[in-house]
């Protein structure tokens, strides 16, 4: 089942400022085609995606840490949560982006 993706503020600024250096022109292509993959898939084997303890979502909700590069000196991670939370009855399939950044 696809998940429709939605951004918050901070992701959606990240995405713009991203796909609008050409010097990272490398780097926006693989942060592209990974969120494909996250909203096809969130679990497809290249994003290598985990629960990321050091955050909490809205309303304390699990975040999870997808990667858009690997074995790259500052590389691209995705983070990101189930909205609404997983676990809930009336999910509907939707991943809110919380950040796209180089890996701290």
């Amino acid at each position: 089942m696809p998940f429709e993706l939605r951004y918050t503020p901070e992701a959606q600024k990240q995405y713009e400022e991203l796909s609008k250096n050409k010097g990272l022109e490398k780097r926006f292509k693989a942060v592209k085609k990974s969120l494909y993959f996250l909203s096809q898939d969130p679990s497809y084997p290249s994003l290598k995606t985990h629960k990321y303890d050091s955050l909490t979502g809205p309303n304390g909700t699990e975040v999870f840490e997808a990667y858009a590069e690997n074995k790259t000196p500052a590389a691209y991670r995705i983070f990101w949560c189930y909205h609404p939370p997983k676990s809930a009855p009336d999910a509907t399939g939707t991943i809110t982006i919380i950040a796209i950044t180089a890996h701290p």
